[in-house]
């Protein structure tokens, strides 16, 4: 225990001296990001995040009147070690809630774990939808909120007519492309109009990709690139596209997994005029905003960047705090019966809803790539509600969840019965 941490333990025990021991038991919030690996580039951020939103309500005395302690785990970017890292995070560290995860692959890694030993955890990154566990919030994105979206940015506003699907190899890429092989071919684009590339984590060779992306164009039909590439790997991405002399006029590129962070490391110049679909940008103008950038510079240093899935992280911590504080005790099923409905700000000056799927209300926003790796707005929606199961795919399109009346996730609107309960899908 570093001396802050000790002198801050020291502060709640001397002012709990004639309050019942039991009062003064922190809190114990499980951080389960990779520190280490192809993902570290992107999820170091968010550890970092939830330790300054910890330091600053411990800072505004706790929840109810208890200390917050984080208990931090590397799970390496190795898939397998989420599900480790969870039980060890549950059963030996005994923590009341996780906030953790970036990948599809580690999220489903870990959920057998979650849901076996009812843990809670906060999943703060866009995924693929065709989920909803009892045990997860997803306080990221899903396809109809992130997806689509930009797909009819695409098809609407760029005039894109054929579609390159660029993604790494896990369930979030293959899934997504899925449901957006199905959303273009409802629209009206041919299935020989749409390539569809997958490689491994950590891929460092584009060079064909590239040239099959461009070729792609030859008939002079307008090709844009929807890009779901994770971690790492975007680095040699981009690079290869400036290389091969591609730019945003060319073949436009819609990233769902570049933020700020990621830009942070690149020499953005020859990647202006490129997109990226999330629901916040650093560059979003308001006034929570703007108090939430200072205060991160402040913890962090002042060259740090803002993303949107720190913003998640905002949000479900914020929301995590009303939920314990209504239900009086940081009981898992208190607490997920006291989510439903909480509203916190988002920092896009909107509100943020938890629904009953465990998802959220979100706005869609379309940003381009600036020269000092910041993003120009040019599009934004209002709250969309998140979708756990898309209308795109024929067996999902039948599926709701709801976990406040209907105790399911996996509720068969045709039929009137929960099909399963568990995340084993």
């Amino acid at each position: 225990m570093n001396y802050k941490s000790t002198a801050l333990a020291a502060t709640f025990a001397l002012g709990a001296l004639s309050a019942p021991a039991l009062a003064q038991d922190p809190i114990k919030v499980g951080v389960l990001h990779s520190l280490s690996g192809t993902m570290a580039i992107s999820e170091t951020t968010l550890k970092d995040t939830m330790l300054m939103l910890i330091e600053e309500q411990n800072k505004a005395g706790g929840i109810l009147g208890r200390p917050i302690e984080a208990v931090v785990v590397d799970p390496a970017s190795d898939w397998p070690l989420f599900a480790e890292k969870a039980r060890e995070l549950l059963s030996v560290e005994e923590v009341d809630v996780i906030f953790g995860s970036w990948t599809s692959v580690s999220r489903k890694s870990a959920l057998p774990v979650l849901e076996e030993l009812n843990g809670l955890m906060f999943y703060p990154v866009q995924y693929e939808g065709e989920e909803s566990s009892k045990n997860v919030f997803y306080t990221g994105a899903a396809p109809n909120q992130q997806a689509i979206p930009a797909t009819d940015y695409f098809l609407d506003e760029l005039g894109v007519e054929k579609f390159a699907l660029l993604g790494t190899d896990y369930v979030y890429p293959r899934t997504t492309n899925n449901i957006l092989e199905s959303y273009l071919k409802d629209k009206g684009v041919a299935e020989a109009d749409i390539f569809v590339n997958y490689t491994p984590f950590g891929h460092s060779d584009w060079s064909k990709i590239v040239a099959d992306v461009v070729a792609l164009g030859a008939d002079g039909k307008k090709v844009g690139v929807i890009s779901t590439i994770n971690g790492d790997a975007n680095i040699g991405f981009y690079k290869e596209l400036a290389a091969a002399g591609v730019s945003a006029d060319d073949i436009p590129v819609v990233a769902f997994s570049v933020g700020e962070e990621e830009l942070s490391g690149l020499d953005t110049t020859n990647l202006v005029g490129h997109l990226a679909a999330w629901n916040y940008f650093q560059s979003a103008d308001s006034e929570l905003n703007d108090e939430f950038i200072a205060k991160w510079k402040a913890f962090a240093g002042e060259d740090r960047v803002t993303n949107d899935p720190m913003e998640a992280h905002v949000i479900g911590f914020n929301m995590y705090v009303k939920a314990v504080e209504a239900a009086g005790s940081t009981d898992v099923d208190a607490v997920r019966e006291a989510m439903y409905g909480i509203q916190v700000p988002n920092l896009t000056g909107g509100t943020a809803e938890m629904l009953v799927n465990h998802h959220l209300t979100k706005p869609v926003l379309i940003g381009e790539i600036q020269e000092d790796g910041q993003f120009d707005i040019i599009s934004q929606t209002a709250e969309v509600p998140g979708d756990a199961w898309t209308d795109f795919l024929p067996e999902s399109a039948v599926l709701k969840s709801d976990w406040q009346a209907l105790n399911c996730g996996m509720y068969n609107t045709e039929t009137e019965t929960c099909v399963q309960t568990l995340s084993n899908y």
